[in-house]
C-alpha cells in the first residue's frame, strides 16, 4: 500500500508544480503587459479623456480580472497540493499557502472593489458635457491599484522562485 501511495505522490508532484508555475507566469506576464504597455499607450493616446474610456476600461479589466481569479485559484490549489505531497518544499509550505491567499485577496479586491469603483467614477452620465480630465478620486484609486499590482508582482515572483527551486 505504501508503494502505491508513494508512486502516486511522485506522479502528482510535477504536474501540480507545472500548473502552478504556468499559472503564475501567465498571470504575472499578463499583468506586466497590461500595466506597462496597454494602459500607458491608452493614456498617451488620449483615451483617458474620452467619454467612453470608463466603458472600455471596464470591459478590458472585467475580462482580465476573471482570468486573475482563475489563476489565483489554480495557484492556491496547486500550492496546497504541493505542500501536502512534497517533503522537500519544507518550511516554506505554510508561507507559500499564505502568500497564495494574499494573491487571491488581491485578485478579489481588484475584481470586486477597485474596478467597479473606477468604472463608476469615470462613467459619464451627462451626454452634453465633454470629459476633459479624470475625476480627482480616480488618482487615489489608481495609486491603490498600482500598489496592489506591485505587491502582486513581488509575491508572485517569490512563489515562482520557490516553485522553480523545488523543481525535479
Amino acid at each position: 500500500m505504501t508503494a502505491i501511495s508513494t508512486s502516486r505522490v511522485e506522479s502528482v508532484r510535477p504536474r501540480w508544480q507545472a500548473i502552478v508555475m504556468v499559472a503564475l507566469i501567465f498571470w504575472l506576464s499578463g499583468s506586466v503587459i497590461l500595466d506597462l504597455l496597454v494602459m500607458p499607450s491608452l493614456y498617451v493616446s488620449g483615451m483617458m479623456v474620452s467619454p467612453d474610456f470608463a466603458t472600455a476600461g471596464n470591459l478590458m479589466f472585467w475580462g482580465f480580472n476573471r482570468v486573475e481569479l482563475i489563476c489565483s485559484g489554480l495557484v492556491a490549489t496547486g500550492l496546497m497540493v504541493l505542500s501536502n505531497s512534497l517533503s522537500d518544499f519544507g518550511k516554506r509550505s505554510r508561507t507559500a499557502i499564505v502568500l497564495s491567499f494574499v494573491l487571491l485577496a488581491i485578485a478579489l479586491v481588484d475584481t470586486y472593489a477597485l474596478t467597479p469603483q473606477m468604472s463608476a467614477l469615470g462613467m459619464q452620465l451627462n451626454l452634453f458635457d465633454s470629459a476633459t480630465e479624470a475625476p480627482a478620486g480616480m488618482n487615489i484609486l489608481h495609486q491603490g491599484y498600482f500598489a496592489l499590482e506591485a505587491l502582486k508582482l513581488a509575491v508572485g515572483g517569490t512563489l515562482l522562485g520557490w516553485c522553480y527551486q523545488n523543481q525535479v
